[in-house]
């Protein structure tokens, strides 16, 4: 049996189906991945983009933060791929209890998934930071350096920037998902950024598949590897007509 026909048996057989997904997830959307080789670490800028993407440089150099931020971290021409209808379609039939994603880009809320959690937000929500009055992706985009809230406020988006620390909350429920699972998919994610990656520890089963063009930090605990695009992977084993 093939590394796809014992996932696609876990699957069939799988009522509790949790997914953990990273930047790999959208690549094949166009959204291009941080570390891989084309990524955004691997071009140049006046300043690096870990310094630009962090909190001090957003308080202190807010202008060059929104035109980068506006120029690389915002795709609104992509859409979901067959990963992430996939794992819509898992969902709506009852088989996957969460996804728990690194991404930003609200592809999969796009292809019809429900409970997600947003380890690192959204570009969807932004909020001022003086009165907190939410906005929406659009008033990010059509401003012309950066964005401000009618109070005057800066508008910020809600993601979470180098320097910051993650959402106590989300984090609680993507740990108590994981260690609940019965199957757990780990995909598109080199399984290196914390604590995010930690979280697989606490699965608690014997059906962890990885699925990863790259290696990845826990191939060695996986009961599946799978070194494919992660859309073909889901098209065979969830969307294709038998």
């Amino acid at each position: 049996m093939t590394a796809e026909e014992t996932l696609k048996k876990w699957i069939k057989e799988s009522d509790n189906i949790v997914f953990f997904g990273g930047a790999g997830v959208s690549t094949e959307s166009g959204i291009p991945d941080f570390r891989s080789q084309d990524g955004l670490y691997s071009q140049q800028y006046d300043y690096p983009p870990e310094t630009i993407i962090s909190h001090s440089f957003y308080k202190s150099n807010p202008k060059e933060f929104y035109r980068f931020y506006k120029n690389k971290m915002i795709y609104v021409d992509a859409k979901p791929n067959e990963a992430h209808l996939a794992l819509a379609k898992l969902e709506q039939n009852g088989k996957l209890k969460a996804v728990i994603t690194q991404n930003i880009d609200g592809l999969h809320q796009m292809a019809g998934s429900k409970t997600v959690l947003e380890l690192h937000g959204s570009i969807h929500r932004n909020y001022c930071t003086r009165c907190k009055k939410f906005y929406g992706l659009d008033t990010v985009r059509e401003a012309k350096e950066e964005p401000r809230c009618d109070c005057g406020g800066m508008i910020k988006p809600d993601v979470v920037l180098y320097e910051e620390g993650l959402d106590q909350r989300v984090l609680q429920k993507a740990a108590y998902y994981i260690s609940h699972a019965d199957v757990l998919i780990v995909g598109g994610t080199s399984l290196t950024v914390y604590p995010a990656a930690g979280l697989i520890d606490y699965y608690q089963g014997e059906k962890l598949a990885l699925i990863n063009q790259s290696a990845t930090a826990r191939a060695a605990y996986a009961n599946l590897v799978i070194s494919r695009p992660i859309g073909q992977v889901f098209y065979e084993c969830v969307l294709k007509e038998e």
